[in-house]
C-alpha cells in the first residue's frame, strides 16, 4: 500500500505544481504598477473647438449650441450638437483605416489602449527639420541610453516637439490652405517606413502615438508607415500634446477613443499616469 500512496501523493504534488506554474504564466506582466492615489495625471489631448486642426481634406469641428441659459421652470440648461470627421484633433487611427481586414475602432482590445509606455524624444532632430523621418537608429539610441530593449506590450510615444506649434496651421501642418491642393504643401515629421517595419518585425508593441498630424511624415504619398503598423493591428494616436512632460519610461497610458461601430478612427481622450 505504501508505494501506491506514495505514487498518489507524488501525482497530486506534480499536478498542483503544474497548476501553479500555469497560473503564474497566465498572470499579466506589468512593467509599471499604478498607485492612483499618488499618480500624477498628464493630459495628452488637445481641445476640440473651432481651432482644432484636421487633415486638409477632412470636415472640421462644428459646435451647434442648442440651449444655454435659464429655463422657464427656473433651472439652468445647456446642450449642444457637434459634427466632426473621425480623423482630426487628438484622435485614434484604427487598423481598418489602412488595412482592409484590420480592427475597427470598436473592435480594438482595451489591452492595446491601456498599459505601460515609453517615450522617444527626437525633438532636437525634428524641430529644425519639418520633413524629419524617425529612424531605426532613433529607437536603437533610446535602447542604448536606457540599457533596455523596448518592453513587450509597450505603448510607444514619439515626441517631435511639434505640438508647441498647435493650433497654428502654418507652423504645425506646413500650410494654412485646405483641400486636396494643400496636400503637396504639408510638412511635419513622422515615422519612416523602415522604422515601422523594424518595429513590427523585431519588437512587440501594442500601440504608437505622435505629436504631429500623422504617423507618416507630411510629404508622404503612400502612407507606408500607416499600412505597415495598422496591418498588424497596431493602432496609432495622432496630434498628441504635453509629451515633454513625460519621462522616457515607466509611466502608463490610458487612451480611450469614442466607440464608433465600424469606425476607422475617432476622437481620443488620452492621459498619462506618472508615479511620483
Amino acid at each position: 500500500m505504501k508505494p501506491i500512496i506514495f505514487t498518489l501523493l507524488l501525482s497530486i504534488f506534480i499536478l498542483l505544481s503544474c497548476d501553479n506554474k500555469v497560473r503564474e504564466e497566465q498572470k499579466p506582466i506589468h512593467s509599471t504598477s499604478i498607485d492612483f492615489s499618488q499618480a500624477k495625471i498628464v493630459d495628452l489631448t488637445h481641445l476640440f473647438s473651432e481651432e482644432t486642426i484636421y487633415w486638409v481634406t477632412a470636415k472640421e469641428f462644428e459646435l451647434d449650441v442648442v440651449a444655454k441659459g435659464e429655463t422657464d421652470k427656473g433651472y439652468f440648461y445647456s446642450a449642444n450638437n457637434f459634427a466632426t470627421a473621425e480623423h482630426g484633433g487628438t484622435h485614434i487611427d484604427a487598423p481598418i483605416h489602412f488595412s482592409k481586414n484590420g480592427q475597427a475602432t470598436d473592435e480594438i482590445p482595451l489591452e492595446k489602449l491601456v498599459g505601460s509606455a515609453i517615450k522617444i524624444d527626437v525633438s532636437k532632430k525634428a524641430l529644425p527639420d519639418p520633413d524629419y523621418k524617425i529612424s531605426i537608429e532613433d529607437f536603437l539610441d533610446w535602447e542604448k541610453r536606457e540599457n533596455i530593449q523596448i518592453p513587450d506590450g509597450s505603448i510607444v510615444l514619439l515626441e517631435t516637439g511639434f505640438s508647441k506649434f498647435y493650433p497654428d496651421k502654418l507652423k504645425y501642418l506646413g500650410t494654412d490652405k485646405r483641400g486636396s491642393e494643400a496636400i503637396k504643401d504639408l510638412h511635419f515629421p513622422g515615422l519612416s517606413n523602415e522604422a515601422a517595419e523594424w518595429l513590427v518585425k523585431h519588437r512587440n508593441i501594442n500601440a504608437i502615438g505622435i505629436d504631429t498630424p500623422s504617423i507618416d511624415y507630411g510629404q508622404s504619398q503612400y502612407f507606408k508607415s500607416h499600412v505597415t503598423l495598422l496591418s498588424e493591428n497596431i493602432p496609432a494616436f495622432e496630434n498628441l500634446m504635453n509629451l515633454d512632460q513625460l519621462p522616457s519610461k515607466e509611466f502608463n497610458i490610458i487612451a480611450l477613443p469614442m466607440k464608433i461601430k465600424g469606425g476607422s478612427g475617432g476622437p481620443l481622450r488620452i492621459i498619462a499616469l506618472l508615479n511620483n
